[in-house]
């Protein structure tokens, strides 16, 4: 499976994606940066257009009290659903080739936060199971899973 090599590998022995068909299977994404293999905590964390893909939300607001906050949801949200689109991208699809995702919280209170920053890469509606979940490895700073499956036919490569 060619996977970008920005893209990074898996924290441990599974694959990050498999292709079956025409149907890709994405491995649940955490927002551990593979470069430094700590887990997205702020808004630091993510890339300067990132932020500002956020800020269009009403996200990072510069005010610390606010941002302390939100960041950690916001910036795995972002740091996932953007390691998605770029699995996708690898193997010659696009984010509008992903019709499910199962998403896993620790705190569902997050979900609102992710759900629009989820619009950003997905504007279309699609397939979706939301779980709260006690505990995600590597540590309890990871906030967000996300599988997802795309149609990716052969053709499009």
């Amino acid at each position: 499976m060619p996977v970008a090599p920005t893209v990074g590998q898996p924290l441990a022995n599974y694959l990050a994606a498999k292709r079956v068909g025409d149907l890709l299977y994405l491995s649940g994404v955490i927002a551990v940066d593979p470069a430094t293999r700590s887990v997205v905590s702020s808004y630091d964390d993510v890339p300067a257009h990132a932020q500002q893909q956020l800020r269009s939300l009403g996200y990072v607001t510069g005010q610390m009290s606010v941002d302390v906050f939100e960041a950690p949801a916001v910036a795995q949200s972002w740091f996932v659903l953007n390691r998605i689109k770029e699995l996708v991208e690898a193997e010659g699809g696009q984010m509008k080739d992903v019709f499910k995702l199962v998403q896993y919280f620790r705190d569902l209170r997050h979900y609102p936060a992710y759900n629009r920053v989820r619009g950003l890469f997905c504007p279309e509606p699609v397939v979706s199971t939301v779980v709260e979940v006690s505990r995600m490895l590597p540590s309890d700073a990871v906030l967000i899973e996300v599988e997802a499956t795309a149609y990716v036919p052969h053709t499009a490569h």
